[in-house]
């Protein structure tokens, strides 16, 4: 593992609870070990209705739920109601990633992520989207807080996981547990765009469930033939 040293983290406003919003378990790997290290009481709550298609979305969730049971980490699994994520993003099918199809899609999962947590008692909610090197900081936090606002005494932790070697430590566990490489972002759109890059590069379409952390080193070095918000490591 990394030399570096995880902050002891505290919950805002002395919470003792927290609902962590995971989209995977690569991205959730360094969150969830630092929130056992620093002794915080915390759940999964797992609602990526965006994920396509099912087979890619089951390989995400099975990651993740293997992980959790290894530390013992409640796991909370919600709806796959990918007809209300296709509505939720109808007539922007071709906007870019980091755009408004994504805040949309970001919208969507907090919008479920602060109801839970307000219907079962949790005073905090952070996700680990914002861990990715490819993610907009900006654009997910701004979709947490305006998720957590209509509920008083709901707050958004908007923590920057990527600082002290956040990033760094996220590729090693991933490594380490041989977690599930996924190379797009997740919805269909960002599958069909990350394929058409793929095309025009001269190289083989996205296989799904083959390729998996430590088997190269491909995630520990910034592309730099791709734009990328097309393809993503993590």
């Amino acid at each position: 593992m990394s030399s570096s040293v995880r902050e002891k983290l505290t919950l805002p406003g002395g919470a003792q609870k927290l609902l962590l919003h995971s989209c995977c378990a690569p991205c959730s790997g360094e969150l969830m070990e630092a929130f056992v290290e620093s002794g915080i009481d915390y759940a999964i709550f797992f609602y990526n209705p965006n994920i396509h298609p099912l087979k890619e979305y089951l390989l995400r969730k099975d990651e993740n739920i293997r992980f959790a049971e290894k530390h013992g980490v409640p796991f909370i699994d919600a709806d796959y109601d990918t007809d209300n994520w296709f509505a939720r993003a109808k007539g922007m099918e071709n906007e870019p990633e980091r755009g408004i199809r994504c805040t949309a899609c970001f919208d969507m999962r907090f919008e479920r992520t602060a109801l839970y947590a307000h219907e079962h008692g949790f005073p905090i909610i952070t996700s680990s989207l914002g861990i990715s090197r490819w993610k907009d900081v900006a654009q997910i936090n701004d979709c947490g807080h305006r998720a957590a606002t209509p509920y008083d005494g709901l707050v958004y932790w908007d923590y920057n996981w990527r600082k002290g070697g956040g990033s760094q430590r996220m590729i090693e566990i991933s490594k380490r547990e041989r977690f599930y490489q996924q190379e797009y972002c997740g919805c269909v759109y960002s599958l069909r765009d990350s394929n058409r890059h793929r095309r025009d590069q001269g190289r083989e379409r996205i296989r799904l469930g083959v390729k998996f952390y430590g088997d190269d080193d491909q995630c520990m070095r910034e592309p730099a033939d791709k734009p990328p918000h097309i393809e993503t490591c993590s």
